[in-house]
């Protein structure tokens, strides 16, 4: 009968079916289950009913049936002498800390839940008078409309929070690190990579003052430095700091922590970036497998595995394999975030580069429009994904021979890219190089 259900299911266009396969120790004390055969109201069904805090490790996904979308995935049942489970479970404690409402809204940030988040955020701000609270909710709110793409809201939130922290601590207290390498974040999302640099900057000089140097900040603000050098281009410095942040995370966190993941997708875009991309697909298939065993199947998160590895397929000419995997990213972006998100508008980005290499012109224009409206909602005219879609809408008149259109397009994002990048950014000398190729067709 689970057969049937899953197969019926397979047969949606918009559902995957999934059986689950589950092994089960009887010796395994520690998740109480019962066969229920007797008491069932379905007939013929041998039940078995499993404690609420039941925990399976999954060992295997594969595809049953290459027609439909329809999958086993085999579970089997851990127990409390699981060491990687505690291991997991014991730092996830850690991180979600503070009182039963603040934990439950770290949770649900965590999670991808940023509605929830906000909403209850919201709530405890107006509920309390103690500054320290109000500062620590304004910080978590910050972190809401980051993650929302809302960036002007989030750095408001953080600016509040940092107010509050001047007043109450000392110049190089480790909490002034926190607030500076998330204003660093809002502004590295908004291309302004000078500022974050700057504010990353700081919060590297505290915590360096004040923190072991094997603490959790550390690998945080690595990683965020990274991202920033990557943007500007400068890819062995962004490589150097991915480094340090993979060595101290290695050393002190759990095989299958999220953190792991995230270093993992770093050094994968950097060698992305280089043009190694079997060694970039390596990392990615990496991150991807941590992510699937510990996030939600609609995380954020796991839509950036999806497009990372997509872009690697891309630009390894594998386009079926590459609009596949962008697919999903899309299906999560819709579901998981606002419809003007960035995130989106780079996933449409993407699908309409597919759809240029392969010679859809019309699929792939309508694809760049739709980003090139979210990006005009959303972002800071001189940022540089607004370069990133006119380059993309200049390829692709230049794919359809219309040469001065291209010309026009090309021009635009040289514009952008040289008030938003540094004078040697690979992306300064593509577009200068393209708009030679094009001005000698006119």
């Amino acid at each position: 009968m689970p057969l049937g259900f899953a197969y019926s299911a397979s047969e949606n266009a918009d559902m995957v079916g999934i059986l689950f396969k589950m092994s089960i120790d009887p010796c395994v004390k520690s998740a109480p289950f019962a066969f229920v055969k007797e008491v069932s109201s379905i007939k013929g069904e041998d039940e078995i009913l499993f404690s609420m805090h039941t925990v399976f490790r999954v060992s295997a996904i594969k595809q049953m049936d290459d027609e439909n979308q329809l999958y086993e995935v085999e579970l089997q049942l851990t127990s409390d002498d699981d060491q990687q489970l505690r291991l997991l479970t014991n730092r996830i404690r850690k991180e979600v800390d503070g009182t039963g409402w603040q934990r439950l809204g770290t949770l649900l940030l965590k999670i991808g839940e940023f509605n929830k988040a906000e909403e209850l955020y919201n709530v405890l701000l107006e509920q309390t008078s103690d500054e320290s609270k109000k500062g620590s909710y304004y910080n978590q709110l910050g972190s809401v409309h980051l993650n929302k793409g809302d960036y002007h809201k989030a750095i408001w939130y953080y600016k509040q929070n940092l107010k509050i922290q001047q007043k109450k601590f000392s110049s190089n207290h480790p909490d002034l690190a926190t607030s500076y390498n998330n204003i660093g974040s809002v502004y590295r999302n908004m291309g302004e990579y000078p500022k974050a640099l700057s504010f990353y900057e700081k919060a590297l000089d505290i915590i360096k003052r004040t923190l072991p140097s094997n603490h959790q900040h550390f690998p945080s603000l690595y990683n965020n430095i990274g991202s920033v050098y990557n943007s500007m281009g400068e890819y062995p410095k962004a490589l150097s700091f991915y480094e340090k942040a993979f060595e101290i995370i290695k050393r002190t966190l759990p095989p299958n922590h999220p953190d792991l993941a995230t270093s993992y997708n770093n050094i994968g875009g950097v060698c992305n970036n280089m043009g190694k991309y079997s060694k970039a697909l390596s990392f990615y298939e990496k991150d991807l497998e941590i992510c699937q065993k510990t996030l939600p199947s609609n995380h954020p998160s796991l839509a950036t595995s999806y497009n990372n590895i997509g872009n690697v397929y891309n630009h390894m000419r594998e386009y079926s394999k590459a609009i596949s995997f962008y697919e999903r990213d899309l299906k999560i972006c819709q579901k998981a975030l606002p419809s003007n998100h960035p995130s989106l508008a780079t996933s449409y980005n993407n699908i309409g580069n597919v759809y240029n290499n392969i010679g859809e012109y019309s699929k792939a224009l309508s694809f760049y429009e739709k980003a090139l409206k979210i990006d005009q909602k959303t972002l800071p005219w001189n940022h540089p994904n607004f370069a990133t879609s006119f380059s993309n809408i200049a390829k692709l008149y230049y794919s359809m021979k219309d040469y001065s259109e291209a010309l026009s397009y090309f021009e635009r994002a040289l514009d952008i890219f040289q008030r938003a990048l540094s004078t040697t950014h690979p992306h300064i000398r593509d577009v200068k190089e393209s708009i030679e190729i094009v001005k000698k067709k006119l």
